[in-house]
């Protein structure tokens, strides 16, 4: 399935925290486990100049909708709710 943003709106897939080891104790992602606040920009709309494809983005932490593509979660941001973009 394709999808195309609209109105200054970017698809990310958010990257997910790796599991949390203390000593030898291993923390449940119950205990731990937040929204992710930082992600892949998997599709924007033609109108969004902030982000493009294959750039990783900060977005607020209670931004987006969440949706489910072929059985994995997105995140579709609208352009205010970008924070930043991830340079290395």
């Amino acid at each position: 399935m394709n999808i195309q943003p609209v109105e200054e709106r970017a698809l990310i897939k958010p990257i997910e925290e790796e599991e949390r080891k203390v000593g030898s104790l291993y923390i449940p992602d119950t205990a731990t486990k937040e929204r992710p606040q930082i992600g892949d920009v998997i599709a924007v709309s033609d109108d969004l100049e902030i982000a493009k494809v294959g750039d990783k983005v900060v977005f607020a932490k209670y931004g987006g909708t969440e949706i489910k593509i072929d059985d994995e979660e997105y995140l579709l941001v609208a352009r205010g709710d970008i924070l930043a973009v991830v340079t290395d």
